[in-house]
């Protein structure tokens, strides 16, 4: 099997178990020529593919994901028991255990990837326990939370953590939209929520103004040219003509499949098909205009994919193959579509979930105020501290300068920090060893240490012999 066909039986199986795993292979290969009389274009006889950039697939672990897939794609072992692997034995794990046969050097690298995302994952964890100011938080319990690797293991990659990776891709990609659908939801409340937190700031006249400036908006934005089906025939001849330039009496379905299979793998991934819908979200949004909103309009980008795709994907693998596009341009949907409603004419949330969302937002704000308020309070009491601790080194630096004072009135040194003397007067040392030596006491005395007497005698004999 030659490597083009390796390289799309890669994806053709792992794909419909690990979703857009292997969107993230660059494949470069030559174009499919196009038929010229269908399209009236001159071609060159070799048209190189574009290479296209491996879309971010929003997950936390992306880079680590995609690295190990590329490290495992220069194995060839691996890529000929891929090429008889069925979604059974990719869902049992069985596929997972051939990586135990894989070179050394494959798992060199393999481990190598393994602990860096260890480390990084350990970094993130610090930051949270930092955060928080709790360094009693249990590392391996936080550690768990991150499923698409075995953490107890940290050293080395293993079959159980090419199961796990696969997995937890696989179930993350299919939350995604879920997860970004809710997000959407909740930014339409948060709006709808600050606007009216707005107008109930504003005097009566004002909001009055503000209401009819906002439903002149809701207005200007719905005037816009109908939007075709997404995934039609219509929809699909507007882009045949519009972005391919080419005559719409000339449109041929599977031309076109291969015109907008961009990567020539053979599929036309998520990224390809919301291309396809880019001439309608400009119908309906002009990021230039105040009353179009862009995250509106790439949630309806998702909503067109969605839909494309629950009608054309047979098998649920999230890529169209060429066979199922074609029978989808056989369907009464593709010919004789029903309208299609944008957002504007949709109900994205109602009032229920606004005043729980609103309540919701109430609770964190109160969370947030009593948080805020024993901040305040800890800050006060550390304030208090800290004035009283300065009170106190004041009034200890004051009374030191006057225990100085009485000393040099008194003809005595200064103190060191310590309370010790700086230096001795002549005969201090000897009075101290006099006192503590008696008359009498035959015990010798350290060296350098000279009595009384004998000093004064020495003193004399060098004044009278110069």
């Amino acid at each position: 099997m030659n490597h083009r066909k390796i390289k799309i039986r890669w994806r053709t199986v792992l794909l419909q178990q690990c979703v857009l795993l292997l969107t993230y292979l660059v494949i470069t290969l030559e174009a499919v020529p196009i038929d010229v009389d269908k399209t009236k274009v001159q071609e060159e006889e070799h048209v190189e593919s574009a290479k296209v950039d491996n879309p971010d697939t929003g997950l936390y672990y992306d880079a680590y994901l995609r690295q190990v897939i590329d490290v495992l794609e220069t194995d060839q072992h691996f890529r000929e028991k891929l090429q008889t692997a069925d979604i059974d034995e990719i869902k049992s794990g069985k596929l997972s255990k051939e990586l135990d046969l894989v070179s050394h050097h494959v798992r060199t690298k393999l481990d190598e990837l393994k602990r860096q995302e260890v480390a990084r994952l350990r970094m993130l964890i610090k930051a949270k326990i930092d955060s928080f100011q709790d360094s009693g938080i249990d590392h391996q319990a936080l550690l768990k939370q991150f499923e698409h690797l075995n953490h107890q293991n940290p050293h080395t990659f293993e079959a159980k953590d090419l199961d796990m990776l696969i997995k937890a891709a696989t179930n993350d990609l299919e939350n995604y939209d879920k997860t970004h659908h809710e997000e959407f939801k909740k930014y339409e409340m948060m709006k709808e929520h600050e606007r009216r937190e707005y107008l109930k700031s504003l005097d009566e006249e004002k909001r009055r103004q503000e209401e009819s400036k906002y439903e002149e908006m809701k207005k200007k934005h719905g005037n816009h040219p109908k939007v075709n089906h997404p995934g039609s025939k219509d929809q699909l001849k507007e882009v045949w003509e519009e972005a391919d330039g080419l005559d719409p009496n000339d449109f041929d379905p599977k031309t076109f499949f291969k015109l907008h299979d961009v990567n020539n793998d053979g599929f036309l991934d998520e990224q390809e098909l919301e291309a396809l819908f880019t001439k309608e979200l400009e119908k309906v949004y002009d990021p230039n205009n105040e009353e179009d909103d862009m995250v509106e309009m790439e949630e309806e980008r998702l909503r067109m994919r969605e839909h494309v795709m629950n009608e054309v994907d047979i098998n649920k693998d999230r890529l169209v193959t060429l066979d199922e596009f074609m029978k989808a341009t056989e369907k009464r949907e593709f010919l004789e579509p029903d309208s299609w409603e944008t957002l504007d004419q949709q109900q994205i949330f109602t009032e229920e979930e606004l005043k729980e969302y609103e309540s919701h937002i109430s609770q964190q704000e109160d969370e947030l105020r009593k948080k805020g308020e024993e901040l305040q309070k800890q800050k006060e009491e550390l304030d208090r501290q800290n004035d009283h601790l300065q009170a106190q080194r004041q009034e200890l630096q004051q009374a030191v300068q006057h225990l100085e004072q009485k000393k040099l009135q008194q003809g005595l040194p200064p103190s060191g920090p310590g309370g010790e003397l700086k230096f001795q007067p002549p005969g201090s040392q000897a009075v101290g060893n006099a006192q503590n030596h008696p008359a009498g006491d035959t015990q010798s005395l350290p060296p350098g240490n000279i009595p009384i007497k004998e000093a004064a005698v020495q003193s004399d004999h060098v004044q009278t012999h110069p």
